[in-house]
């Protein structure tokens, strides 16, 4: 059986089915002190970033989540490696950038404190889709580039300075109009 059918077929013996938006915690039965780990399909959607659209490139992201049970709630984590696509923000060509994505919730309902509760867990209902959607955005690089060394786009003509030589491209550059007057007088 292929790696994906069998981790499809492990999970939905705990309830859990492939791609699946939300789970549902209780399902597990899990004691204070006991823990699942489950291998997940998961769409984080798409994200929109200066304008832009950008999608993960798989469309569903095998994740790994790590459920623990505490006395007052739970403890979640979610690992995955998504790689998002779409267009470089210098010089707007095709970018594909592998993104790391480890992050961590825990949910304590009876507490008060709001840096206990988790907005992704109501009542026993995890809601790992938004979750892994805006974990994602937080990953992400600072400038989503289709290369390290990317040069951009050239200031006046627009064309991609990662496919010109430097030397061979090059504009003239107009006189400065505040001299326009002194050009007129003419020396004898």
């Amino acid at each position: 059986m292929p790696p994906r059918k069998r981790r499809a077929a492990a999970n939905l013996e705990f309830g859990v089915a492939a791609g699946y938006n939300s789970i549902d915690l209780a399902r597990f039965a899990l004691r204070p002190g006991a823990g699942r780990r489950l291998d997940v399909d998961v769409d984080p959607g798409e994200l929109e970033l200066g304008g832009q659209s950008y999608a993960v490139a798989e469309g569903v992201v095998p994740a790994r989540l790590d459920l623990s049970r505490t006395p007052a709630g739970y403890a979640l984590r979610v690992r995955a490696t998504v790689h998002v696509s779409g267009p470089c923000m210098r010089c707007l060509a095709d970018a594909d950038v592998p993104v790391e994505l480890d992050a961590r919730e825990v949910d304590q309902p009876p507490s008060e404190d709001e840096e206990l509760r988790s907005p992704y867990v109501d009542g026993d209902e995890l809601d790992l889709s938004s979750w892994v959607h805006d974990a994602l955005a937080l990953a992400l690089p600072l400038q989503l580039l289709c290369r390290p060394e990317c040069k951009g786009l050239c200031a006046v003509c627009g064309a991609s300075l990662n496919d010109v030589d430097p030397k061979a491209h090059r504009h003239e550059s107009a006189p400065d109009p505040r001299w326009a007057k002194l050009r007129e007088l003419k020396q004898d």
